[in-house]
């Protein structure tokens, strides 16, 4: 199996600086934004900025609104997490360490589909942190807030970063640089300056711009490409493993056949809304698109500036049609399952690793028909 080279963890002086920046030249909590053409290091240096917030406050303030590589989810999430330790060091392909405070499921590794409902999970995750972290009381103290922003920096995508900055208004912005600059990477940078600002701010934000720690190479590999789609599915992996409890699984194989094996919760069609993102199925073939899918599973009594909570994700591992039955499996705690109502479907899909049980125990081979319970 291919493995990409291993780097040692090394932070650049220039990094250091910035990220020191961001922590002690503010009265106040900063909230700062980190943005960026693809692979120049967003995540890494929003990693160790949270690792240097911390040696000045207890807790930082999360927002990952990269879809595609998500911090503390798997991907088509978009979060705000509270965080209270170093995640420099965690692995991106393992269990999140850290459950978000709140998060919403987008259902897709990029905001391409739908620019306007993303920037509304943006939004209203904003808000949320505002309003419940934002402001000193007896009971809680502001935290400071590090954003997390996707690669997807030219076309449409630069709309969006700039929608996002506008509303954020955020104290620091860090903007990285792709390094070595050739006419090919200035076409991928961001433009210099404060490129965000119309005008009509009252407050100016520190503007820091720094270089990526490594060159980026523009010729991404067939094994490269495969890698990237093997930690996506690491990661899904990772979230459903817990449904197996009090047996070692070590192999994505017996995954599936644990999986495949599990006594699904029952879930009649007609107690749920189901919703799919981005796309419309014709009402003949709702069943075909469930069947063997990955669904955000949400509550419609508990909402936040009119968007439903979302609770987690669920494997719809077979369909009984006659009984209008699905058949759902999920790590998520029976007490909250019991109050799901709302089932998304989107573009984030189940790893083919865990279909591959060949034998009778697998309902994932047989639309709408479940063989064992």
């Amino acid at each position: 199996m291919w493995e990409p080279e291993k780097k040692p963890l090394l932070i650049p002086e220039e990094w250091s600086d910035a990220a020191s920046s961001v922590s002690c030249n503010s009265l106040k909590p900063a909230v700062a934004l980190v943005c960026g053409p693809k692979d120049s290091g967003k995540s890494t240096f929003s990693r160790n900025l949270v690792k240097v917030l911390l040696q000045r406050y207890k807790r930082v303030a999360y927002l990952d609104i990269d879809v595609g590589q998500p911090e503390f989810t798997v991907p088509g999430f978009l979060s705000l997490t509270v965080v209270n330790k170093s995640i420099l060091d965690s692995d991106w392909t393992g269990p999140c360490i850290i459950e978000p405070e709140r998060y919403f499921f987008y259902g897709d590794d990029s905001a391409k589909r739908d620019p306007k409902a993303y920037l509304q999970f943006v939004y209203t995750l904003f808000d949320y942190y505002q309003l419940h972290f934002c402001k000193s009381s007896e009971n809680k103290t502001e935290l400071p807030l590090v954003i997390n922003t996707p690669g997807w920096v030219k076309g449409l995508g630069y709309h969006v970063l700039v929608d996002v900055l506008r509303y954020v208004s955020p104290s620091h912005v860090v903007k990285i640089m792709l390094k070595d600059p050739t006419e090919r990477t200035l076409s991928k940078n961001l433009p210099s300056g404060l490129f965000w600002l119309d005008g009509y701010h009252d407050e100016i934000p520190h503007l820091i711009e720094i270089q990526s720690a490594y060159k980026v190479s523009f010729k991404r590999t067939a094994a490269e490409k495969h890698f990237r789609s093997m930690m996506r599915d690491a990661r899904i992996i990772a979230y459903f493993k817990p449904c197996i409890k009090g047996k070692e699984v070590d192999t994505d194989k017996e995954l599936s056949h644990e999986l495949a094996s599990l006594v699904p919760y029952e879930v009649p069609v007609s107690s749920v809304t189901i919703s799919h993102l981005h796309c419309q199925i014709p009402s003949s073939e709702v069943f075909y698109s469930l069947n063997a899918s990955i669904v955000g599973l949400g509550i419609s009594s508990e909402v936040f500036e009119d968007l439903p909570l979302c609770v987690g994700l669920g494997i719809v591992r077979g369909i009984d049609i006659e009984r209008g039955i699905l058949y759902v499996i999920t790590p998520v705690a029976e007490n909250v399952v019991e109050k799901v109502d709302l089932l998304w479907q989107g573009y984030i899909q189940l790893p083919t690793s865990l279909l591959g049980v060949k034998d009778h125990r697998s309902p994932y081979l047989s639309p709408y028909v479940l063989t064992s319970t």
